[in-house]
């Protein structure tokens, strides 16, 4: 499912199962780590409560740097994130933001199509991964 430029796939697994899933995946492709940010255990700290949610911060040069060079301002975006969560009915999702919508955001569209297209790619191929789907 995609709204508003972000995709959001059911997974098959727990959610912890699926982050370490999408962790391998990425660190398998090559790719740096940059922060796995548990919200839900930040929650905890301030006293309250919050279903599994956490946020995987991950991406190379390679990938990045065009964008960037098309507009800087791009470079808000990255690197890359997805989210895994559980909502209320204790089904696990992971979502993450479109490459192209990103592209469309910050006015570049079309100069970086092949980029983006290839992060496409690549994004779907992780969250197949980590996801089962």
């Amino acid at each position: 499912m995609t709204e508003n430029g972000l995709i959001t796939l059911p997974s098959t697994h727990r959610a912890k199962e699926t982050m370490d899933r999408l962790a391998a995946e990425v660190k398998a492709e090559g790719l740096t780590v940059f922060a796995r940010i548990d919200h839900a255990a930040g929650a905890k700290e301030a006293g309250m409560a919050l279903r599994p949610t956490e946020l995987l911060v991950f991406g190379n040069a390679r990938g990045g740097t065009p964008l960037m060079q098309a507009n800087q301002t791009t470079g808000i975006d990255l690197p890359l994130k997805a989210l895994v969560w559980e909502d209320a009915g204790g089904k696990v999702w992971l979502s993450y933001n479109e490459p192209s919508w990103l592209a469309q955001r910050h006015g570049e569209g079309v100069a970086v199509a092949k980029v983006t297209d290839q992060l496409a790619a690549a994004l779907a191929a992780l969250a197949k991964g980590a996801t089962g789907a």
